[in-house]
């Protein structure tokens, strides 16, 4: 069964306040995917090209640790967005992705995404005021994390 994106992008907080023409945009560039659980979205260095915003399951964000492997940094379950590495270059994920239940989510295409901010500046803004918000969380959840397994020593 194909569904429509449209309703879910409407109602996501993140989208709030987004002038019409910048939400048909994003759904022009926007699909819905399922995933099964222990799959993985992206891997540490690939090329970020999409980035996803959680309907129904939940992510673990990732840090490989050198000598620990994957730590999880954070989860991201319904409403949030997982993946801001496709707004900076090099467009390569800083961390990696994995669904830990079965995992419904929009995926939208960064490159068109990336392409229209170079068209229309303030879509840009306004996306990016969100996006730093994600960029900040996910700092402040890798600083705890990282404090947490070093007992808060250098």
């Amino acid at each position: 069964m194909i569904q429509t994106v449209e309703p879910n992008i409407r109602e996501l907080p993140f989208f709030t306040d987004l002038s019409e023409g910048h939400l048909k945009f994003l759904m022009s560039c926007a699909k819905d995917v399922q995933f099964p659980a222990q799959h993985y979205l992206f891997r540490e260095g690939d090329p970020a090209n999409e980035f996803y915003v959680i309907l129904d399951g939940l992510v673990s964000v990732e840090l490989l640790v050198p000598g620990r492997g994957a730590t999880i940094v954070q989860t991201v379950g319904e409403g949030e967005v997982v993946g801001w590495s496709w707004v900076s270059p090099p467009y390569r994920w800083h961390f990696e992705a994995r669904t830990l239940l079965s995992t419904r989510a929009i995926a939208f295409d960064a490159n068109r995404l990336r392409n229209k901010w170079k068209e229309d500046h303030d879509f840009g803004y306004e996306m990016m005021k969100r996006f730093v918000n994600v960029i900040a969380e996910r700092l402040d959840a890798t600083r705890l994390q990282l404090l947490d397994m070093y007992g808060g020593h250098p």
